[in-house]
């Protein structure tokens, strides 16, 4: 059985988050399963990374890495027109948020950043 890995990006610094994204690639390009989901502060980082055509972010969503984006958060902090406009899911399972328990019920292990 494939392992599998959900980062669950919280904070917003830009740098910090491109070492979610390299950990992703090198963990799918070894053979798991990985998802990556914006929440909190993270939800400002898509429409950067696309502007920007950040190759690792462009390599995640080519993989299909990217499980989705939190609405509520993304709504709070101003960016869910934008999250929209980039045709990323929105994540709305908890409260409005989106939360780790569909993918611990579907065997990821959590990796929070």
């Amino acid at each position: 059985m494939k392992k599998k890995f959900l980062f669950y990006a919280m904070r917003g610094q830009k740098m910090c988050f491109l070492h979610v994204l390299m950990n992703a690639v090198d963990l799918d390009k070894s053979g798991y399963e990985v998802k990556i989901v914006f929440e909190g502060e993270a939800v400002t980082l898509p429409p950067v990374l696309a502007d920007e055509k950040n190759p690792l972010y462009q390599k995640c969503l080519e993989l299909g890495l990217i499980a989705g984006v939190c609405k509520g958060c993304a709504s709070t902090l101003g960016v869910l027109d934008k999250i929209e406009a980039l045709d990323l899911p929105l994540l709305t399972d908890m409260n409005g948020h989106a939360g780790v328990k569909p993918f611990i019920e579907q065997g990821y292990q959590v990796a929070v950043f």
